[in-house]
């Protein structure tokens, strides 16, 4: 008698188990973060996604030497459906043939104004960067970047500040004009254009859409819409850079790819690199990103620590078509 109930203990525990990367694969697959009914819990938790494929196969493991057969399976057809999601973002991709100027870029979450500028204008002296994007900019940060130098190396500026988070900044090598027109949201998302010594024009986009909320369906409805005006690109190659509070992993991020953009990381097999994190503590998720038109070639990406942010910035080398 004890032990049969052990087992249907044990069986009911395995049931769960594999329902519950079961759910999440067909949340990822059937992408649940879209659905008015559904995005206010899944959105939130779809970040995780790369940590639940991680774990998916171990709970196969498990399940078969628990000697439970058909939740191992079901386990198993989740782990496969996740992996197949996940595990391409660390392999390069092919990149189409570019024959134009070199152009790089930093892009970094200021964490309202509180990273360690020294470390920002290191960054881009290290990597002799022509354009950076900021994000949570405020008039401390851009005195502090001042004082560190940026100005001698990126001396065209466009600032938006509007307090608080919501703050945000371009920096260039070379002059800028006005840039694409993208509708307001709630943080600054400046835009402008840039135009090389070569002649050539890019369109640079800083982003900073509002973050979804696990339990606030006005707070993620923001989110999915201030994503959605971002504009797809046009006859110019175009860089939309910065803090887009979403990864590969949800659907309305996905959507904006599939408008012309490919994802610097995700082209050269960093997309596995996360961005951010609780202060102090290894960072959790991909929430930075570089988009490029998609006819522009990404010669390098990386993922670089900042003191005293919740974000790491992340550089891309893009050649222009």
């Amino acid at each position: 008698m004890f032990v049969a109930r052990v087992r249907s203990k044990v069986t009911k525990v395995s049931w769960v188990v594999a329902g519950g990367f079961a759910a999440w694969a067909a949340a990822r697959i059937l992408a649940a973060d879209r659905l008015r009914r559904t995005d206010t819990p899944v959105a939130p938790l779809m970040s995780f996604t790369p940590q639940v494929a991680s774990a998916a196969p171990w709970a196969v493991l498990g399940l078969r030497l628990a000697g439970q057969r058909r939740p191992a399976a079901t386990a198993a057809l989740a782990a496969t459906a996740l992996g197949l999601a996940v595990r391409p973002r660390g392999n390069p991709r092919t990149q189409p043939l570019a024959r134009g100027s070199v152009l790089r870029v930093i892009t970094a979450n200021l964490y309202v104004g509180r990273a360690d500028a020294e470390t920002i204008v290191g960054l881009v002296r290290q990597f002799d960067a022509d354009v950076l994007f900021v994000q949570e900019l405020t008039e401390d940060a851009v005195t502090r970047l001042k004082q560190a130098g940026l100005e001698d190396l990126l001396p065209h500026a466009q600032p938006e500040l509007r307090g608080g988070s919501q703050g945000s900044g371009l920096y260039s090598r070379f002059p800028l004009g006005d840039g694409p027109e993208v509708p307001p949201v709630t943080s600054a998302q400046p835009t402008a254009l840039i135009e090389l010594p070569s002649g050539e024009e890019v369109e640079l986009v800083c982003v900073h859409p509002a973050p979804p909320a696990l339990a606030q369906g006005d707070v993620t409805a923001r989110w999915k819409a201030e994503l959605a005006v971002l504009p797809a690109p046009g006859e110019r190659p175009r860089v939309v850079a910065g803090d887009f509070n979403a990864t590969l992993d949800h659907a309305p991020f996905r959507d904006l790819l599939r408008l012309g953009y490919v994802d610097a990381a995700r082209q050269t097999g960093n997309a596995l690199t996360p961005t951010w994190g609780i202060p102090g503590k290894s960072p959790l998720f991909a929430l930075d990103h570089v988009l490029v038109s998609s006819a522009c070639a990404v010669l390098a990406s990386s993922v670089h620590a900042v003191p005293d942010s919740d974000h790491r910035a992340v550089y891309a080398e893009i050649q222009l078509p």
